[in-house]
């Protein structure tokens, strides 16, 4: 433990792997344990030794979280508590009650009108349009439209909510976070299907652009307290999942720079004024030749460790920003690395391109690769034997789901 790390003491919430993740690079950057709320006694966050994990099925309402978080900091009363939200309605949680923590809680967040209107993916559009970042053809759908409306693109079509949040509160039996859909029939049944649970936001749909997962490209930034840009990791994704409720969620990335690319994010960031971490989900059309951003996540992403892995420390840098009061010199994230949460098998099986899994190799036979959830110290024998099962679910989950 360094003496900096007496001065502070980070709350986590949620339990997937961006948790981990996040208490992963707190770990090795000060030899500390997190405390994290999770509402399951389930994934990578159970058994680990580098997280006190605790189970509260209601942490993510507003009664329970606010009195969790200042119960803590109530608890850490000589320290600065670094409260991090590792899924949206956390983040949103966060953002909202910034004026009802106790004066020790540091919430790295945008105020929740402006996170509103980011997470919005019509409104987030509009600002991407004011800005000059690309973006799909969009045309917002809304309920009372009807599901009998002319589009102003041809199919394969791609739909998904406006309301991410909102979305999730009606659950259905063919629900997925985001319909490829190739016959205008299949975009009739998607709008029945959604609506018909519950959901009363509007619809994103968007022109499909052409090209596999290698298409893709994670951006991550992070803005001082100041709403200066001070780092940004571009990653290309070489493969994600591929499952109704996980598809587009990250599986295989290698970092790489875009000096140009970085700087169209750049802009739109700092006019805002944005803080903390955010994270593009963009893909590369070769039809024009440009990048266009699909969302904005208002937090560090759930693959968030291809940053730490590739030398940039997230939680140092919140660390030195929030805590320390440092003034930060700007940078990109230049190095080369692998990342990926699947069994090498499954990467080399399913990339796509030859010339990807030679990169990949080169970077396994260098050393520069890295699987966020195998820690070497987090090393309980319950928690290596709930790993193993995590990584091999995923042989048989690429054999039904992944369609070349």
């Amino acid at each position: 433990m360094t003496e900096k790390s007496n001065e502070f003491v980070p709350l986590l919430f949620a339990g997937d792997y961006n948790v981990y993740s996040v208490a992963r690079a707190f770990h090795e950057a000060y030899g500390i344990t997190v405390t994290d709320y999770g509402k399951f006694y389930s994934g990578p966050c159970v058994a680990s030794k580098i997280i006190d994990y605790r189970v509260n099925e209601h942490c993510d309402e507003q009664e329970t979280f606010l009195q969790l978080v200042n119960d803590f900091a109530d608890e850490h009363k000589d320290k600065k508590v670094l409260l991090i939200g590792c899924g949206d309605s956390y983040v949103e949680l966060a953002a909202a009650n910034k004026n009802n923590f106790r004066s020790n809680v540091i919430a790295p967040y945008i105020d929740v009108d402006l996170m509103h209107e980011l997470i919005n993916k019509e409104k987030f559009y509009a600002l991407c349009d004011k800005y000059g970042v690309d973006h799909p053809a969009t045309f917002v759908h809304r309920k009372e439209m009807g599901i009998d409306v002319e589009l102003p693109f041809d199919a394969p079509y791609i739909v998904k909510p406006a309301n991410g949040i909102e979305y999730w509160r009606h659950p259905f039996e063919t629900q997925k976070k985001v319909y490829q859909l190739d016959t205008y029939e299949e975009f009739q049944q998607a709008l029945n299907d959604i609506y018909g649970a519950g959901y009363n936001d509007a619809l994103i749909v968007q022109e499909y652009i052409p090209g596999d997962d290698t298409y893709m490209r994670v951006l991550t930034n992070y803005s001082d307290r100041n709403g200066k840009v001070k780092m940004m990791c571009l990653g290309h994704v070489l493969l994600e999942e591929h499952t109704p409720h996980g598809i587009g969620n990250h599986a295989v990335i290698i970092t790489e720079e875009n000096k140009e690319l970085e700087e169209q994010f750049r802009r739109l960031l700092e006019a805002i004024g944005y803080v903390g971490f955010s994270n593009f989900d963009i893909k590369y059309d070769e039809r024009d030749g440009k990048y266009k951003a699909f969302e904005i996540n208002t937090r560090q992403g759930r693959s968030n460790y291809y940053v730490t892995g590739a030398g940039a420390n997230i939680a140092r840098i919140l660390v030195e920003d929030r805590v320390e009061g440092r003034d930060m010199d700007f940078f990109s994230v230049a190095n080369e690395n692998l990342w990926l949460v699947v069994p090498k098998q499954v990467a080399f099986d399913y990339v796509s391109e030859q010339e990807y899994k030679d990169r990949m190799k080169k970077l396994f036979d260098a050393g520069k690769f890295v699987n966020p959830l195998d820690y070497a110290i987090d090393n309980k024998f319950m928690r290596k034997l709930r790993l193993k099962k995590n990584q091999n679910r995923h042989y048989k989950n690429f054999a039904v789901y992944y369609h070349k």
